[in-house]
């Protein structure tokens, strides 16, 4: 066990290291010096090139990722001309709010698919199964802003049950007790959710009560509730588990389009916000963010997976 942690440990820290100098040399060949931002557009090709040498910026491309490294070390992730305050200081501002809306959007979406995908496939080809099955693929082909657009026409507009706004609070326990507010982009999100979890659930599922021992347990008579609690649940949730630690990372610092949607000040409209300024401080700790999340999420899963099914870590 010590040996296969070790070995992803490596494994991980090595890619987070690659996609960090991946990211650097690419926004940075894009925006090679903050310079015009703080110094104007009227700033003169000298100034821009002495505000540069006393910055650093006109150091080799090696000198200047080992600095930022450095000041990644030291909890420094640059900062922000455009907004004038540092990158560390906005991130912290908005990812109570975005871990909020993930993660109970990612509960509800666990506490809804998995079960639906069982009851899909003990009761496969039924009405029922082809009516959830339907209801997937036309919320999974959906693009997320369309079906929020839909929520928001129907239950903000139409019939004004919910706030076409998310919550603006600087508060989390404000934003968990507003659920006026909350309802929609929680829904848009935990639908999309649901519509891919269900799908693995449903075929997870399937592929274990083709099994033999589902079968031998069924002819010695044991009730159905529990073959499904016994030995369905466990061994068909176990793929589940690596689509559930790659979709932490995918949720955390990937709902750009909801919060857009929404106006929700979360970690994805921040990365929005700095899209349309050209705010390159933001984009990159955004990015290398969300690589870093989704290393660490398959990290979790992988660890999860050889605490649920020990024949992993011989793998």
């Amino acid at each position: 066990m010590i040996t296969y942690l070790a070995r992803r440990l490596v494994t991980s820290i090595v890619v987070v290291i690659g996609v960090s100098i991946f990211i650097f040399v690419l926004l940075h060949a894009a925006y090679p010096s903050p310079a015009r931002d703080v110094l104007g557009l009227h700033a003169t090709a000298g100034q821009v090139a002495a505000w540069n040498k006393a910055n650093g910026y006109d150091d080799p491309v090696v000198v200047q990722y080992l600095r930022y490294v450095n000041n990644l070390l030291h909890a420094n992730l640059g900062y922000s001309y455009v907004e004038n305050q540092p990158v560390l200081s906005l991130i912290n501002e908005r990812i109570g709010r975005s871990a909020y809306l993930s993660g109970i959007s990612l509960l509800l979406a666990i506490l809804i698919a998995l079960p639906l995908g069982i009851f899909q496939a003990v009761k496969r080809n039924t009405i029922g199964d082809n009516v959830a099955t339907s209801a997937a693929f036309i919320l999974y082909s959906m693009p997320s802003f369309f079906l929020g657009l839909i929520l928001i026409q129907v239950f903000a507009l139409t019939f004004p049950i919910f706030n076409f706004e998310a919550s603006q609070s600087n508060s989390v326990w404000a934003i968990m007790g507003d659920w006026h507010s909350m309802t929609l982009p929680i829904a848009t999100l935990t639908a999309v959710t649901v519509a891919s979890f269900s799908r693995y659930m449903r075929s997870s599922s399937m592929d274990v009560l083709a099994q033999d021992y589902i079968k031998v347990s069924r002819a010695k008579g044991l009730p159905e509730r529990l073959v499904l609690t016994r030995h369905l649940v466990r061994n068909a949730s176990l793929p589940m588990v690596t689509l559930i630690g790659l979709s932490l990372p995918i949720l955390l610092a990937g709902n750009l389009i909801t919060e857009s949607l929404f106006n929700y000040p979360g970690l994805g409209l921040l990365f929005f916000i700095s899209l349309v300024k050209v705010d390159f401080p933001v984009m990159l700790a955004y990015t290398l963010m969300g690589a870093v999340l989704v290393v660490v999420g398959n990290l979790i899963a992988d660890l999860a997976l050889t605490v649920a099914d020990p024949r992993i870590r011989l793998a």
